[in-house]
């Protein structure tokens, strides 16, 4: 099983405040490995943002299905800061789980995410 690194990024988002949008959708047949996820700032005020983890798989020895989970929530950034969500922690995505983001403010903070996509 090839192992593939790869970088997925957004300039601005969410596209509307409040509306979760997806960063990155895990493609089928293929686990991916999230290694980091920044999010910066790029507003003139500060702003508050969330990472969703959204998942409707089952794994792990659990009969229950996975639902939706907050990596962060409501994080706050002053102008022009940036933060690493995972600090020291990686995060396991199944075929179909998704990353998604959201801000205060509509398209004001710019996201990366370094990821091993496993297939």
């Amino acid at each position: 099983m090839p192992n593939n690194f790869r970088c997925v990024s957004h300039d601005v988002m969410p596209a509307s405040a409040g509306t979760p949008e997806d960063l990155y959708a895990a493609p089928g047949s293929c686990t991916t490995i999230v290694i980091g996820l920044n999010i910066a700032n790029v507003h003139t005020a500060q702003v508050t943002a969330s990472v969703k983890l959204v998942s409707d798989t089952s794994g792990g020895g659990r009969t229950a299905t996975n639902t939706t989970t907050f990596l962060a929530k409501d994080v706050p950034l002053a102008v022009g800061q940036s933060k690493n969500v995972l600090i020291g922690g990686k995060v396991v995505l199944e075929t179909t789980d998704k990353i998604q983001i959201d801000c205060s403010v509509a398209d004001k903070v710019s996201v990366t995410m370094s990821i091993m996509e496993i297939t």
